[in-house]
């Protein structure tokens, strides 16, 4: 983003010791789900929108609050119902009977962090109403554009689309969140201190302080444009997503914009972990979420309910990781400049 060479950045270290207790802050409420949680976290550094799907009841809505109070940032919750029209959720224009004239309405997207909770319950043309927001970062309402105060950032739960009474996301909206991150049920002794804690708080809402602030938090996404990639990992990055569309299971495999999302969330992860670098591993752990997602699968393998993960981590088993510790290319000639 242009303003982006205005914000100070924060060192790797700073980082990670923030992030670290960002996500110690969160997991006082949201019981046994670190692993989740940091790729909800890693999205958010890499200044992406996160997708939540799962089941009813595992605490996605619960993830979102939580991350927006430990993040310091402004939050609004928008519930999608079949009913919602698209100026519900951008805002529109109100006759104002004072002035004699039409005046903006700002609605629930200009905030820090939205929650589009069930967002697949409502009709794709209301989805789209987010498409604008989420790529371009602003807001058109009758040829008017407002711009969206940095950071934003769309945490959305959804169903699984086999539930009554939700609309599947079109591909070009699951392909602007950056990854999707789903919870599976909590263990018996996770799900029993679920409740020891609610009884220990004495009330149904859990407040958490804010770690971090707005400012702090766009110094912490700056400071990942010092994360290098080697070019052996850059290539790496680009064979897995090629090799999704060519997956003999696979109608439509991931498109460039997977790449990028590979990029962006590996150095989020090398900067969890407090390096300046990324390794192969890091691309690893990130390509399921940030590749399933963007994959349509051929309709056969919808009637054996393969999952589009399973195609990533086949994918993952047949590309070979590279092994050199060589510095990237791009950084090498900016040095020699």
């Amino acid at each position: 983003m242009n303003d982006a060479d205005q914000v100070q950045t924060t060192p790797i270290f700073e980082v990670a010791r923030l992030a670290r207790a960002v996500l110690d802050q969160v997991c006082t409420v949201v019981v046994g789900k670190r692993d989740s949680l940091e790729l909800v976290l890693a999205g958010i550094l890499a200044g992406g929108h996160v997708l939540l799907e799962d089941l009813p009841g595992l605490g996605k809505t619960l993830t979102a609050r939580s991350f927006a109070q430990a993040l310091g940032l402004d939050f609004r919750r928008l519930q999608f119902t079949p009913d919602l029209l698209p100026a519900d959720v951008t805002g529109s224009f109100l006759y104002d009977q004072r002035s004699a004239d039409f005046t903006f309405r700002a609605g629930p997207i200009f905030t820090n962090l939205l929650l589009a909770d069930e967002i697949n319950r409502t009709p794709p043309k209301t989805q789209s109403a987010l498409l604008e927001a989420m790529q371009e970062k602003q807001v058109s309402v009758e040829g008017v554009t407002y711009r969206l105060d940095p950071p934003f950032h769309v945490l959305a739960t959804a169903n699984p689309i086999e539930y009554e009474g939700t609309y599947p996301l079109p591909e070009a909206q699951l392909d602007r969140f950056l990854l999707r991150v789903s919870f599976g049920y909590p263990t018996r002794e996770e799900e029993g201190e679920v409740l020891r804690r609610r009884m220990s708080r004495r009330q149904e809402e859990a407040e958490l302080a804010p770690v971090v602030n707005a400012t702090r938090l766009r110094e912490m996404q700056a400071a990942l444009e010092d994360v290098v990639v080697e070019d052996s990992v850059g290539r790496y990055i680009v064979e897995l997503t090629a090799a999704t569309r060519e997956h003999a299971s696979v109608l439509v495999g991931a498109s460039p914009r997977g790449s990028l999302a590979l990029l962006l969330l590996a150095r989020a992860k090398a900067a969890l972990a407090g390096r300046d670098y990324v390794v192969p591993e890091d691309v690893k752990e990130v390509a399921a979420p940030a590749l399933a997602h963007r994959i349509t699968l051929r309709p056969e393998m919808w009637l054996r309910r393969v999952d589009p993960s399973f195609v990533v981590h086949e994918v993952l088993d047949r590309t070979p990781a590279p092994a050199s510790g060589a510095l990237p290319s791009y950084a090498a000639g900016a040095r020699a400049v």
